[in-house]
């Protein structure tokens, strides 16, 4: 049996158990570390120098004073603060501390202040980064350094440090080396480090990593075309809603200005995929990246869909997930279309006026040819609701308001090119194919007004293009 006990000079209850220790000390041959002053304690002449805080880290320790008993190297008991009757039992001896309290809670140990398991997992090797490192000297401005390397999407990155990647990987538990997939165009590998780099530099937190792993597990899935959305020539990027208790958890917006700045959840997630597809993948405007215009969203277009009156029905659990599971969805999306309803008062006349506008995506006479986000702000969807409407109720009544005439869709009717095949001429056409209208609730009080996000051409089947949604794992 041996006996190993962790202390630190700066813990009221390490200095009520100094006689504990040299009372246990008397009796059986104990280790003693210190993790600020190996001259303490004195009455045992001092301690062995963990001031490093590797020995506490190999030994887990979360709390001091701890003792612990081996038998050979294999611990089989410890306690934590100070308990009579527990550190008896340790120690296997009695009599202890006589006069003092018999209990009293210690003192949150050194190994973990903020930052310092990561620290100590990166300096005594229990963590081990594989990226290249850059070296950059004193005199250098890493934030101008990224610039001239092209690692920015045009803003200023937060230098992923060694200790900044670690800490990102500090928020899931899948190893650094495991690789999530090849990330177009250039179909390079794309490691769980190699996106909390990225997501450090986008200036994400660690307890968004998980969402941001999901959303780049969801942009590589084929059904997203990830690749083709890169390359096309339209306005689209990705669009990103989040559903579920997790976007409470990290404090996403829903609400007030969802669709804008101001949240650094909604800004840094959907950054940190534009940065994995630069920075990993090789996206680089005017390179692969040929579109003629491109939109704001392509630095970052993230919002958390509001779900805080129960009657509404998620989008997440439309789209087949069960309530109280947290997803991504994300969607091939341009900027965002402002409506102006201040009239319509019934279901069925908001229905209608919401149509009107969402006819405008891509091209009035285009049918069946894109894909598109209707958010619904909370002004509007109490019309719905006040109605009876809910969400089936309400995308029903916009698939009605949507249906079109073809004669009025084809190509060369009243006077313009653009259009449908004119063959259709004599069918009634929907806007949208099935399943390329999402319907969410988001937004802030004040205004009868919604926001009509527009999708990628490329949505013209659905078995082409689609949406896709991935549960987030917690």
């Amino acid at each position: 049996m041996k006996l190993v006990a962790v202390v630190k000079r700066e813990c009221e209850t390490c200095k009520l158990v100094e006689p504990v220790l040299a009372q246990i000390a008397s009796r059986a041959p104990l280790s003693l570390y210190s993790q600020d002053d190996p001259n303490f304690p004195e009455l045992l002449g001092g301690a062995l120098d963990d001031t490093a805080l590797e020995r506490s880290w190999r030994l887990r320790i979360e709390t001091v004073p701890t003792l612990i008993r081996f038998d050979g190297d294999n611990e089989v008991a410890r306690i934590a603060g100070w308990d009579r009757s527990e550190w008896e039992k340790v120690a296997q001896q009695t009599g202890l501390g006589a006069g003092l309290p018999a209990f009293q809670p210690g003192c949150g140990s050194l190994t973990q202040d903020p930052g310092m398991p990561e620290r100590l997992a990166l300096a005594h090797g229990d963590l081990r980064l594989n990226s290249r490192r850059i070296e950059v000297a004193d005199a250098e401005d890493a934030i101008e350094v990224a610039y001239d390397r092209g690692w920015s999407d045009g803003l200023p990155i937060v230098p992923p440090t060694p200790l900044r990647v670690a800490m990102m990987l500090s928020g899931t538990t899948r190893r650094p080396d495991e690789v999530i997939g090849l990330i177009p165009p250039n179909l390079s590998e794309c490691t769980v480090e190699k996106a909390a780099a990225n997501a450090v530099m986008a200036g994400c937190r660690p307890e968004y990593f998980p969402v941001v792993l999901a959303v780049i597990e969801a942009a590589l899935d084929p059904r997203f075309s990830m690749h083709g959305l890169l390359a096309t020539l339209y306005f689209s990027g990705p669009v990103i809603v989040v559903n579920g208790p997790i976007t409470k958890r990290i404090g996403m917006n829903s609400q007030g200005n969802a669709l804008g700045q101001g949240n650094r959840a909604n800004a840094t997630i959907g950054r940190a995929l534009q940065l994995v597809i630069r920075n990993v993948g090789g996206g680089i405007p005017g390179g692969v990246d040929r579109a003629v215009f491109g939109n704001p969203g392509k630095y970052t277009f993230c919002f958390a869909e509001d779900e805080s009156d129960p009657t509404w029905t998620p989008l997440s659990v439309a789209r087949g997930f069960k309530p109280g599971v947290s997803t991504v969805t994300l969607f091939h999306g341009d900027g965002v279309q402002g409506i102006s309803a201040g009239k319509s008062r019934t279901p069925e006349e908001l229905s209608k006026s919401l149509a009107m506008g969402l006819a405008s995506v891509c091209h009035p006479k285009l049918a069946e040819w894109s894909g598109a986000i209707l958010v619904i702000s909370p002004d509007h969807y109490a019309i719905f609701q006040q109605g009876g409407w809910g969400r089936p109720e309400i995308e029903a009544g916009l698939r009605k308001a949507l249906r079109r005439p073809g004669r009025d869709l084809v190509q060369g009717a009243h006077g313009i090119g653009e259009g449908i095949d004119p063959s259709r001429a004599k069918d009634m056409v929907d806007k949208f194919s099935e399943g390329t209208l999402l319907v969410v609730r988001a937004g802030g009080r004040g205004g009868l007004m919604s926001a009509i996000i527009g999708g990628w051409a490329a949505m013209r089947k659905k078995t082409e293009v689609q949406p896709v949604t991935r549960e987030i794992p917690t």
